[in-house]
């Protein structure tokens, strides 16, 4: 059950496990160790547990924090589909988005992604009719990259000691696209620099451009989408509430407002946690959800943390770009405003995307290299029951942290005048963002509200802000440090970080993890059971 750490609550003296932070990564662990017949023990330090699945509620409208679109889920017999299912007692529901669930905006031209592998690649073949054979090959490559990548991130799950040989072979085949750039990857395939930008045009989904990104990073995200895009039904705290139903109904708990400040170590072993009012709770095991830095620095001893040399984890790798999201509330329908369920993916089109970003990382003023516009209200078929008459959209850029640095120690919203006044400008410039592709929405606007870097890091703890905590470079896919296990002997990690970004990463990050703190082939039990 969840509840508050500032209210009375009931704790046990003892917890099989003890997960820090709410997250999907750390709530999926949560869930998979219960249902292995273990008491958990989840701390949130926020108000509301679920990270990026929560949503908030302002003016009489709704918004999703972090659930945009997930894929594979409407495949009943799909792995995501099969975990999602166990986790939540096959209670979470799941509404598919229409066929064309992305559209690529390249300056003024549209291209459309359409659901299915056959749809997919007919529709790329018509707009680039001449380029038939590089695309045959570009799908070839992502299941390819798919196919490698189950090993890759099962081998995860083994302590870094005993994997060896094995480890080494179950590694390779993925890495050997993983550690190449995408942009390097697609011109093996085609000189079609055009094609390139439509083939790469979802790359805010992990956060860099391809010239920077790990094609097995860009691979992952197509193939995730190949069968189409779904979005929760009753909203993205569904996700959450139904996870929290399942603990609750094993004996295990969620207490929000309960901020961990240490990692209890003894004898070489994590044993259990410090609360921020100096209070201990203990566990024969302690997960982090909270990303590798926090995991490490923010709450490990710092005796602990210079005896396993984590500094040296911790320099090789880096964080992934920090985000702008402009929540937008509208007055009518979905029907009354011509909304669709598709998302938007606009790029300015001028010069390549890596160009766009640096030149818009290096100076702001300049186009966003990237924006993504997002409908929620019209892919939750329960939204017209619960808010009739109302309609919301998400617009998504990316940001430099620095360029918002100087409020990061100032109290959330009350940062002053001149933050306001920054906020204001870039909601203008992304509203006209969303009024060049839908002009009918101008006048239809009745609220919005801005959420920055500096607020990203209020609300999650990621010290620049950043959305999907370490970069997805071809770098850190190399990094075989990063996976549950960690130097301290039952101290261990979830999340994004271990895995990739985005809901499904997070997801079977709980796998692996799990795997490791039971010593079971978790996912084998699942699919069999």
């Amino acid at each position: 059950m969840i509840q508050s750490y500032k209210q009375n609550y009931k704790v046990a003296d003892h917890y099989d496990a003890i997960v820090i932070g709410s997250g999907m990564g750390s709530l999926s662990t949560a869930a998979l160790l219960s249902k292995d017949g273990q008491k958990v023990l989840v701390l949130e330090r926020h108000y509301n547990p679920g990270g990026y699945t929560q949503v908030f509620k302002r003016n009489g409208y709704e918004w999703e924090v972090g659930i945009h679109y997930i894929g594979e889920v409407h495949k009943k017999r799909s792995l995501l589909r099969t975990l999602f299912d166990h986790i939540t007692d096959g209670k979470l529901e799941w509404a598919e988005m229409e066929s064309v669930h992305d559209r690529i905006v390249i300056g003024d031209k549209i291209y459309d992604y359409v659901s299915g592998k056959e749809g997919f690649r007919q529709q790329l073949v018509e707009y680039f009719p001449e380029e038939e054979e590089a695309i045959d090959k570009f799908i070839e490559l992502v299941f390819a990259v798919g196919k490698a990548g189950n090993s890759f991130f099962m081998e995860k799950a083994m302590p870094p000691g005993v994997s060896g040989e094995m480890g080494e072979k179950m590694r390779e085949p993925f890495l050997k696209y993983a550690i190449r750039s995408t942009q390097e990857v697609l011109e093996e395939i085609t000189d079609n620099q055009e094609l390139i930008q439509v083939l790469t045009g979802q790359f805010g989904d992990y956060g860099l451009p391809p010239k920077k990104s790990s094609f097995a990073a860009h691979a992952g995200l197509v193939r995730h989408y190949f069968d189409g895009a779904n979005f929760p039904i009753g909203g993205a705290a569904e996700i959450g509430k139904n996870i929290a139903a399942v603990l609750e109904k094993t004996g295990s708990t969620i207490l929000s407002n309960a901020e961990v400040t240490q990692i209890l170590i003894e004898d070489g072993k994590a044993v259990g946690v410090k609360m921020a009012d100096g209070k201990e709770f203990r566990a024969n095991a302690v997960i982090s959800g909270i990303g590798l830095n926090n995991s490490y620095k923010s709450l490990l001893p710092q005796e602990v943390f210079e005896k396993h040399e984590l500094d040296k984890q911790l320099t090789k790798v880096k964080q992934a770009s920090a985000h702008l999201c402009l929540y937008v509330g509208l007055k009518g329908t979905t029907e009354e405003l011509n909304l669709s369920t598709a998302n938007y993916w606009a790029h300015p089109g001028d010069v390549d995307h890596d160009a766009c970003w640096d030149r818009y990382m290096e100076d702001p003023s300049h186009p966003f290299p990237l924006v993504f516009i997002s409908f929620p209200s019209a892919k939750d078929p329960t939204w017209n029951e619960r808010y009739p008459g109302k309609s919301t959209i998400d617009i998504v850029t990316v940001a430099p942290y620095d360029a918002f640095e100087k409020w990061a120690d100032l109290p959330w919203k009350k940062r002053g005048e001149e933050y306001e006044a920054v906020k204001e400008e870039y909601s203008q410039r992304l509203l006209e963002e969303l009024f060049k592709l839908e002009p009918q929405l101008r006048d239809k606007v009745d609220f919005y509200e801005l959420s920055t870097p500096v607020s990203t890091k209020h609300f999650s703890n990621y010290s620049k802000g950043e959305l999907y905590g370490l970069d997805h470079s071809p770098e850190r896919f190399g990094y075989e440090f990063l996976r549950p296990h960690t130097p301290i002997k039952n101290y261990y990690l979830a999340g994004q970080d271990i895995v990739t970004a985005g809901i499904a990463g997070a997801l079977f990050s709980g796998v692996i993890a799990a795997s490791a703190v039971t010593k079971k082939n978790i996912l084998d039990g699942i699919l069999k059971g």
